[in-house]
């Protein structure tokens, strides 16, 4: 990731604080997994990350979320599946449940290793760790999560009250969550952002998707 671990001023970019409102979504309850991506090669002929050695998932891995995809790669998974990504709004609003203006899905109190997986050697199975009031797990930690929102530090500054869509175009995409390889409490909130190429592939990013709501007329 292209986020530099020693910038002085880190959370610059998730100001100023406003109130956001963003329409009824689903949320997958956990990451994409690689069994679950696996499924998706094999029926589309996609490519497969790269460290799957003869393109097969790493054994006693079925559970883990998948990494080392691009956004281009979970574009596509999600499109597969008659999903998306989320915008960075909607990721938010989802990880912090109940907890409005907290730190964490859980409040302020820190972190522990029951409610996230962090500051370790590799990914560990999905839904391990404490889930949120959503009900959904590893909002933080496990992988840092793709976002449909192209990258813009000031964004909020100017982002419309309703639905924001992120930029309207720039170099990289917004990432959210933190991950296994990372230290709390810095990268592992509900507001920090960080982001990535769009081509990039990490062994610290995977993603998630979710589904439109459709009103009845």
């Amino acid at each position: 990731m292209d986020r530099l671990l020693d910038d002085p001023r880190p959370l610059d970019d998730d100001t100023p604080v406003r109130n956001i409102y963003v329409d009824a979504f689903f949320m997958d309850e956990h990451e994409v997994t690689n069994e679950q991506y696996a499924a998706f090669t094999k029926a589309t002929r996609h490519r497969v990350p790269y460290h799957w050695i003869k393109s097969q998932l790493p054994a006693g891995k079925e559970k883990h979320p998948v990494v080392n995809v691009s956004w281009e790669d979970a574009v596509a998974f999600c499109t597969w599946q008659g999903k998306r990504l989320p915008t960075e709004a909607e990721w938010e609003r989802a990880c912090r449940g109940a907890k409005e203006g907290k730190m964490f899905s859980w409040g302020d109190e820190a972190i522990t290793r029951k409610d996230a997986h962090y500051q370790s050697e590799a990914t560990a199975p999905v839904c391990g760790k404490t889930r949120n009031y959503f009900g959904l797990c590893d909002m933080i930690g496990n992988v840092w999560e793709w976002t449909s929102d192209w990258y813009e530090r000031t964004y909020y500054k100017s982002a419309p009250e309703r639905n924001p869509p992120g930029a309207a175009s720039g170099q990289y995409r917004v990432l959210r969550g933190g991950s296994w390889f990372d230290d709390p409490p810095l990268f592992l909130t509900c507001s920090y952002r960080s982001w990535a190429r769009p081509a990039e592939r990490s062994q610290t990013v995977g993603f998630r998707c979710v589904k439109t709501v459709r009103r009845a007329r």
